[in-house]
């Protein structure tokens, strides 16, 4: 079977185990991004998670010897939850972004991509192939938009017609000269809606993000978030969606045919009070199988903390309380702190000064000092 054949049946094949778009391009150097990734990072853009070595981010070749071709996939998840459960005074949920619905994206990609593998092995014993989702060294968003998946959107995400930005991507390095498709015509015209809906000005401009103002990054930290954004993160636990939601070419997009992003009510939206009290292991067990726990709990704790602060949730100052006292970790007596100092009770206020004559974290000790500042403004 010739690469021309090979390419046909591979498309069939992808189809035919779930993969929504499938596109294929050359394993040439991605010139273009170089310059833009260095720029990156002398503005100190970068998130910090990415590869450090842009020669690895953008030449395949120094990833797989006899680098040919590049494969694109595109799986789409959903964007509505149908019976979605709402919080309530005293019962308050937060929020895990979209892309972090149901199973690990990396998980089902990977198995995908792992199909596809052996599919073409069986037809190409010789093929040398390399596959990687999000975490590898190549740009997905890079790749994507040269194999023709979709466009690279103002939002800094891959747009397709038919499933909008509402997809996870992945690809394979391969060592066979398939023909590359042609990428995809920019479709986002005049529009600077995800620039203005932005809620921290992340996005400095069409296809440029300040990773580090973010709320998708922020939220994954592991340091205390910087108090100008914490109000602006309302009840998100994990990512956000605000430059996808305001998009117009995602309108209608609502992609609930993949059964494994399918939402789980409960960790999709889960209830903020109960989320502070789990074990390591209790995490682990309930959430594990979702993107969203990649960090661990620590962040999704400090994020649920923020929340309950911008619900101004007076029924969980007893629970933050007891954490202020009790909890080991600086980061979250820290959020604590600014968290009661928000809600703004009288217990809250005793809770706060009591902890500042026995706080021995500098970084502590000055958000409970600006928490009773803000504390003793207001009028019980």
């Amino acid at each position: 079977m010739n690469a021309v054949q090979l390419q046909e049946e591979v498309r069939k094949y992808a189809e035919a185990i779930g993969i929504d778009k499938i596109g294929f391009t050359t394993a040439a150097p991605f010139r273009e991004l170089k310059n833009r990734l260095k720029r990156q990072q002398e503005l100190g853009y970068q998130s910090g998670f990415e590869e450090k070595d842009l020669d690895k981010r953008t030449e395949p070749a120094l990833l797989l010897e006899q680098a040919e071709s590049i494969i694109a996939i595109a799986v789409a998840y959903p964007s509505k939850m149908e019976g979605a459960p709402k919080g309530k005074k005293g019962d308050r949920r937060g929020m895990f972004c979209r892309a972090s619905w149901g199973m690990d994206y990396h998980t089902v990609l990977r198995e995908k991509l792992h199909l596809l593998e052996q599919f073409i092995f069986q037809h190409a014993p010789d093929a040398r192939l390399r596959s990687m989702v999000d975490t590898g060294e190549l740009s997905d968003r890079a790749v994507a938009e040269r194999a023709g998946i979709g466009w690279s959107a103002k939002n800094c995400s891959i747009i397709t017609p038919e499933f909008g930005s509402y997809v996870y991507l992945g690809e394979m390095i391969t060592n066979i000269p398939f023909a590359p498709d042609e990428p995809m015509e920019d479709e986002c015209g005049d529009c600077t809606l995800c620039l203005d809906a932005c809620p921290t000005g992340a996005l400095i401009q069409g296809g440029q993000l300040n990773a580090q103002r973010c709320i998708a990054f922020l939220t994954q930290t592991k340091t205390p978030i910087p108090e100008e954004f914490r109000v602006e993160i309302g009840n998100r636990v994990y990512g956000c969606d605000t430059c996808q939601t305001v998009c117009p070419k995602n309108k209608k997009k609502h992609n609930l045919h993949q059964q494994a992003f399918l939402p789980e009510h409960e960790l999709a939206k889960p209830r903020l009070q109960p989320l502070l009290k789990l074990s390591n292991r209790q995490f682990k067990e309930e959430f594990g199988h979702i993107s969203g726990s990649w960090r661990g709990k620590n962040p999704i704790q400090r994020n649920a903390i923020i929340a309950l602060a911008h619900f101004k949730e007076v029924d969980a100052v007893p629970d933050l309380i007891v954490m202020l006292n009790e909890d080991p970790r600086p980061v979250i007596r820290g959020t604590i702190a600014w968290a009661l100092g928000q809600i703004g009770t009288a217990e809250g206020q005793h809770a706060i000064q009591a902890a500042l004559t026995k706080e021995e974290d500098p970084q502590v000790q000055l958000e409970l000092e600006a928490a009773l500042a803000i504390s003793s403004t207001t009028d019980y």
